[in-house]
């Protein structure tokens, strides 16, 4: 069985890092397709080597374009590499420009497509991401779904009575998580104090929208007087934020960093607050509790157990969730909401039988 895995973005690397290896253990050929659709500095031939990820055999360099220009010169080099390699599969993972163009060539070319994190809704269609899942989806013929509302989210759309395959599989990010975590190494130059908060933002919903911005280092600010706040910062995002004149005295700013370092950082800190919608769950993987920096989030059960708060862009909701944590929060991590951690040996399986 031969499977063209398509990817374009860092966090995918480390999803489809995870899958890369059941692949290898079952002694599938794999063909890995890199879009080029984020620059990242930190993806270098040593990224590959420490992450353990196979090095991609087609680098498409397509990136930094609008989104139709990006996604319609994606498939033009996917379409290539299809008709050159001849996948038995086609799979994708999440939400990106990438994960939509791949998943139209493999509809136009009649190859079959998966599709890793299927089901997600953020039932917000002004997200390009919740655009290019329900797209994806709808031409995929075996759905991975890493939880079972993402399952209900599909079956409330009407998919049990379409061709395709819905499998509960379970997260490929815990499957990350567990074996990154003896990986993890304490980013270089960072005093870190006991008890510090862990935060990211970078989503342009908050970015550019420079009230939201401001609100949110407002609250930033405050809870920093007391507690040490470690932000991996952008450099746009930096810009962004010397142009606004914003207070970051409390808040310690570093560069990104390297996943191994996230590692790190998550694991040690006390309290996660982001945008992301990776980092929600690393967080959860963690047992660590998390302030969502959005008005929506496609991970509801993370909400619906009391694992994570949403508090949008309010300087008053943030603190309050702050200061309010040892309430708001529940400790019983032995819930098991994204599977055992085997979810890649699931996905690679399932594909060999399909």
């Amino acid at each position: 069985m031969k499977v063209l895995t398509i990817v374009g973005a860092r966090p995918q690397f480390i999803k489809a890092g995870s899958v890369s290896r059941a692949m290898k253990k079952h002694h599938v050929h794999e063909v890995i397709v890199h879009t080029g659709q984020h620059y990242d500095a930190n993806m270098s031939d040593i990224f590959f080597e420490e992450m353990k990820i196979p090095k991609p055999d087609y680098f498409l360099g397509v990136g930094g374009k609008s989104h139709a220009a990006m996604t319609g010169q994606m498939m033009e080099k996917i379409e290539e590499v299809a008709i050159n390699e001849k996948p038995d599969w086609i799979l994708v993972y999440g939400d990106t420009n990438s994960t939509l163009a791949g998943a139209l060539v493999a509809s136009k070319l009649h190859i079959k497509l998966a599709h890793v994190e299927a089901g997600l809704r953020s039932f917000n269609m002004k997200m390009p991401e919740e655009v290019n899942r329900i797209l994806t989806d709808r031409v995929s013929d075996v759905l991975f779904c890493p939880t079972q509302i993402a399952v209900d989210n599909l079956m409330n759309e009407g998919y049990s009575r379409m061709p395709n395959k819905i499998v509960l599989s379970g997260d490929v990010m815990q499957d990350g998580a567990i074996f990154y975590k003896d990986l993890a190494r304490k980013p270089a130059d960072v005093v870190v104090k006991d008890d510090f908060i862990l935060c990211t933002i970078h989503r342009a919903e908050n970015t550019d929208n420079h009230d939201r911005l401001r609100s949110i280092f407002e609250g930033l600010n405050e809870i920093g007087k007391n507690h040490q706040i470690i932000l991996p910062l952008h450099p746009r995002t930096r810009n962004i934020l010397n142009e606004l004149d914003i207070d970051l005295v409390n808040i310690t700013l570093i560069n990104p960093v390297g996943y191994l370092e996230m590692v790190w950082l998550i694991s040690n800190s006390s309290l996660i607050m982001t945008d992301s919608g990776g980092l929600q769950k690393e967080a959860y993987f963690f047992e660590k509790p998390c302030v969502t920096l959005r008005d929506e989030t496609e991970w509801l059960e993370l909400v619906e157990n009391k694992f994570n708060i949403l508090v949008g862009a309010s300087k008053d909701a943030l603190i309050g969730a702050f200061e309010n944590r040892k309430h708001l929060f529940s400790n019983d991590y032995a819930t098991k909401l994204y599977g055992n951690g085997n979810a890649s040996d699931k996905i690679v399986k399932e594909l060999s039988v399909l």
